[in-house]
């Protein structure tokens, strides 16, 4: 069963029934997931960017978009304007199933992983978890990449509180750590 799936048939009525909307359209939803990467120290490199780049547009099945800097910082040796990262906004359907991809195959790949700790939902109920190796995804062979980068991936809901995305990120199947 698809997650948009589970999410209509299950997911709402559990919801309803922890927290007692009054009306079903008051359950969080999935509003968009972004996948960022920064280019760090290779932001002047133009082959990295484009590798980047491209990975980017194989794990999420969408062309992504460069992120400019706001303004100067020397310490980072950043100048207004320059290209500093990439991101991805996925919406709807997509975002469904990336979240499905994520959840059932990128997780059990990544190593050493013991569950999402709690603290990564904000206070109004998103979700945002790094990985430290792109190649964790399935769509990217390990061995026809040059360099290893990490990337974030925030997945944002409608809900209101910490409680609410706790829960709504539970149902659709994330694994949290236990607190012992």
């Amino acid at each position: 069963m698809k997650l948009k799936d589970l999410y209509k048939k299950e997911i709402v009525s559990k919801m309803v029934n922890k927290f007692s909307y009054p009306n079903f359209l008051q359950v969080p939803k999935l509003e968009k997931v972004v996948v960022n990467v920064g280019f760090g120290r290779y932001s002047k490199d133009k082959n990295y960017i484009n590798n980047i780049k491209s990975n980017l547009e194989i794990i999420t099945g969408q062309k992504s978009i460069l992120n400019k800097a706001k303004k100067s910082i020397s310490a980072f040796k950043i100048r207004d304007g320059m290209i500093i990262g990439a991101k991805v906004t996925l919406r709807g359907s997509r975002a469904y199933n990336f979240t499905d991809k994520v959840v059932n195959i990128v997780f059990p790949r990544v190593r050493d992983f013991r569950g999402i700790n709690v603290k990564s939902v904000d206070r109004v109920g998103n979700l945002t978890i790094g990985f430290k190796e792109h190649v964790a995804f399935p769509e990217i062979k390990a061995e026809m990449t040059d360099v290893s980068h990490g990337l974030e991936v925030s997945f944002h809901s409608t809900s209101k509180t910490n409680e609410e995305g706790l829960e709504f990120f539970t149902l659709l199947g994330f694994p949290f750590k236990k607190n012992n």
